[in-house]
C-alpha cells in the first residue's frame, strides 16, 4: 500500500511560484523517494517539472494543495510545505 499524504499551504512570497522558486521546489522534490504533485485551483502539476509548476500561475496569497506518495511521502511533503511557507527563502 502506498503512503499518500497531502497538505494545503499558502503562497507567501511576493512573486509567488515564479521560475526561481519553481527550480528550488523541483530540486527539493527530486531529493526524495516520493512522487509529489501541486494543485492550484483546477490545475495540477508534478513537482518535478519547472514548466508545469509555472503553468499553475500561483501568486502570493493563493493556496496550493501539495500531495505526496511513496516511501518518503511524509518527509517530502513536510520539506516542500516548509519551503513554500518560508517563502522559498526569499525576502518578502
Amino acid at each position: 500500500m502506498k503512503n499518500i499524504t497531502h497538505k494545503n499551504v499558502l503562497i507567501r512570497n511576493r512573486l509567488g511560484l515564479h521560475a526561481r522558486a519553481a527550480v528550488k521546489l523541483v530540486e527539493l522534490a527530486q531529493s526524495f523517494e516520493a512522487s509529489v504533485t501541486i494543485q492550484s485551483e483546477n490545475k495540477e502539476a508534478t513537482a518535478e517539472s519547472v514548466m508545469g509548476l509555472l503553468m499553475l500561475e500561483s501568486a502570493q496569497g493563493q493556496h496550493v494543495d501539495v500531495k505526496a506518495t511513496g516511501p518518503e511521502a511524509e518527509t517530502a511533503l513536510n520539506a516542500i510545505c516548509q519551503l513554500i511557507e518560508d517563502g522559498f527563502d526569499e525576502e518578502s
